[in-house]
């Protein structure tokens, strides 16, 4: 009955740098898209893929709570992708485009392609959602297909079967409509007959987050992607030294990891400051669902 949380995260975010950076981002991309194709096509490349991108989180990652307006921003960047390949034939022509301008359009290209790989090694990170971008691009993408005016090559002298030309837009338009149509119903289904607290693809997580780097030990990463940073232990005290010697380790999945310490110890703030180690040397399961 909270139908709108999957609303409000688009118009929510983390902090100022957060708000400013997603902000500079959809001047430059939101502007360049409404300037193009107007502002009801921009608004629709906007909402529907930040609520996919929203609902594609939540089945993934329900244990997480996800704001910005990346998806909607990463929409952008879809259909902005659907129009390059809509108009494929007329930007990289060398009929229509003479000199610079090819060479433009290819730098572009590049450069959009470029910021898609970088966002997405950026949410290879922690506390960065991944689903909610790339979802958010491919929503983007196919309400693109549907949304975007594909220029008509007749205008430039490009000789193309008007009748073949017709079929070319009807198919691409429908595709893109029922495609996206059935995507977000299927989401939103998977979603509801969710429990809220487990995911449908336990190893999914992973598209979203990589410990890092990959060549250290396991001990020794800069940054983890399980719950192990949650877990709470008993610990038992040894009668005749008075030294914790024993852990009762209760691990993200419920189940309970029983161990002696190599090292009896004293100091009960360092225990805690250890605990994720410990789930990760004697838990079987390091995530919650």
């Amino acid at each position: 009955n909270e139908s709108w949380r999957l609303v409000t995260p688009m118009a929510l975010h983390a902090g100022l740098i957060h708000y400013f950076l997603n902000m500079l981002a959809l001047w430059f991309i939101g502007s360049a898209v409404e300037q193009s194709h107007g502002f009801i096509p921009a608004l629709i490349l906007f909402i529907i893929p930040a609520i996919g991108g929203t609902v594609l989180s939540a089945i993934f990652l329900p244990e997480y709570i996800s704001v910005g307006a990346s998806g909607g921003i990463f929409g952008l960047i879809g259909a902005c992708l659907a129009d390059i390949v809509m108009n494929w034939s007329l930007l990289f022509s060398d009929f229509v485009n003479q000199g610079a301008n090819k060479k433009r359009h290819i730098m572009v290209l590049v450069f959009l392609f470029l910021d898609i790989v970088v966002n997405a090694l950026l949410g290879l990170t922690p506390f960065v959602d991944n689903f909610t971008h790339l979802g958010g691009m491919v929503f983007g993408f196919l309400c693109g297909l549907s949304t975007m005016e594909r220029i008509a090559s007749d205008f430039f002298g490009v000789e193309e079967r008007r009748c073949w030309s017709i079929t070319k837009n009807i198919i691409a338009r429908f595709f893109g409509i029922i495609i996206s149509i059935v995507s977000i119903m299927a989401a939103t289904i998977v979603l509801l007959e969710g429990d809220g607290v487990t995911s449908p693809c336990h190893t999914c997580n992973t598209l979203s987050c990589v410990p890092f780097p990959p060549w250290s030990e396991k001990d020794d990463k800069w940054w983890y992607c399980d719950d192990c940073g949650d877990v709470t232990a008993d610990a038992k005290i040894d009668p005749t030294t008075g030294a914790f010697n024993q852990l009762d380790l209760k691990c993200p999945d419920g189940q309970r990891a029983t161990f002696d310490l190599d090292v009896p110890q004293t100091d009960k703030a360092w225990l805690e400051g250890h605990l994720p180690k410990f789930c990760r040397q004697h838990c079987e399961k390091t995530h919650s669902n």
